[in-house]
């Protein structure tokens, strides 16, 4: 077969991953990317240790996707966590299960895995263009604007790895959704995911306590009960506990206009114990004094409870133990998607085929988080934009066999 050239738009872990496989191939790649440098929400999701993937049996690996499960099966059984960590090692990367079974590179940076996948792409005849924003396609031909004016990148396909809408200062700003829904393709309006969500705390609370961590609790919602720990921000709450159930208290919100998350205070204690603590307590101590005797609570999480429930209801013991085991935080609403982690939304499946070509786009292909899917943190979201620009892969180089 005569050598096809294939173009690649945006240099993030979906079209480096494509490159790869491609240039392996023998085709002709070259990777394009608005941006001076490529990788850069890839190295800022390693800022404080890059979480590569899961450890988790594969069988609940593949559950995390929500409503893509089914659609991203195939990709995710071709290149999995154990897949990600041989990959890695490749790399020069060595890689360690931490205690809440995430894998991160044992330098815990992002950087150095970068760099060796960077050299080893160019080493493989692979041409990195940085400066390149998709401005049109002329056909199936993409035009960009660079700092020497526009430029046609022919090439015999195309595969886009744009990115969500999340963290557009690194790139990823959705700025392709009106050029593809012109062309005909379907996508689905972007939403937060992994955010943080506003509440109407009171100016004394904000000032006071924003910035606090608030440790050992579960939460709940209608994703289920978890255990860890949040933040509490200047405008709401975020942290890990609050993004594991962001998909479901910001459909909530979207379904209803209202939602709230429900806290356990004291996981540990039953509520008779709780009960039974509070009410030996002497009458006239004070509801501080009772709260840190009886319950152990102070700081943030005594705030937080007089924050949210009523005060005439803590002066009870069965009231109060019932509250502190089950304290309503309402929402108003998810933080902008500028500042999520990921965003949910973009291309539906039923605009692509099975190999994740356009069906309005002959030749033209899609992976990553420009798809319209979602995961919780914990190297779900990076191992699946890595398996979804190998299936990518897989399909251009079928396409362009024939």
């Amino acid at each position: 077969m005569t050598q096809k050239s294939v173009a690649i738009i945006g240099g993030g872990p979906a079209g480096l991953m494509a490159a790869e496989v491609l240039a392996a191939r023998g085709h002709s790649v070259t990777v394009y990317d608005a941006m001076p440098s490529f990788g850069r929400k890839f190295l800022l999701a390693g800022k404080s240790g890059l979480n590569i993937t899961h450890s988790e049996e594969f069988s609940s690996f593949a559950t995390r996707f929500g409503a893509a499960n089914a659609r991203l099966a195939r990709s995710l059984e071709a290149f999995t966590p154990d897949d990600v960590r041989a990959w890695a090692a490749e790399l020069g990367t060595e890689t360690f299960v931490g205690s809440s079974g995430r894998v991160f590179p044992t330098v815990m940076k992002a950087s150095p895995l970068l760099r060796a996948w960077l050299k080893r792409l160019a080493e493989a005849g692979v041409a990195l263009r940085p400066r390149h924003r998709l401005l049109r396609f002329e056909g199936r031909q993409p035009v960009f604007s660079t700092p020497e004016g526009e430029f046609l990148g022919a090439a015999d396909a195309v595969l886009l790895a744009l990115g969500g809408a999340s963290w557009p200062r690194l790139g990823s700003d959705a700025g392709w959704v009106g050029l593809l829904r012109e062309k005909g393709v379907e996508i689905a309006d972007f939403r937060p995911a992994n955010c943080g969500f506003d509440v109407a705390w009171s100016e004394i609370f904000s000032s006071r306590f924003a910035g606090e961590p608030v440790k050992s609790v579960t939460m709940s919602s209608d994703a289920g009960t978890l255990q860890g720990e949040f933040v509490v921000s200047r405008t709401g709450v975020e942290g890990s506990l609050v993004y594991a159930h962001a998909s479901a208290l910001r459909d909530r919100l979207d379904q209803t206009g209202a939602a709230c998350l429900t806290l356990d205070l004291t996981p540990g204690r039953s509520l008779e114990k709780l009960t039974a603590a509070l009410a030996r307590q002497p009458a006239g101590t004070s509801l501080s004094n009772r709260l840190r005797k009886a319950a152990g609570l102070e700081g943030v999480k005594a705030a937080l409870l007089r924050e949210c429930a009523n005060t005439k209801d803590l002066g009870d013991p069965q009231a109060c133990a019932r509250i502190i085991k089950a304290l309503p935080v309402p929402l108003l609403r998810p933080r902008p998607i500028e500042e999520a982690i990921s965003s949910a939304g973009g291309i539906t499946f039923e605009a692509l085929d099975d190999t994740f070509m356009l069906s309005a786009l002959p030749g033209i292909f899609a992976a990553g988080e420009m798809l319209d899917w979602e995961a919780p943190t914990g190297g779900y979201l990076l191992t699946a934009c890595m398996a979804t620009g190998r299936t990518a892969a897989d399909g251009i180089d079928a396409w362009l066999r024939g």
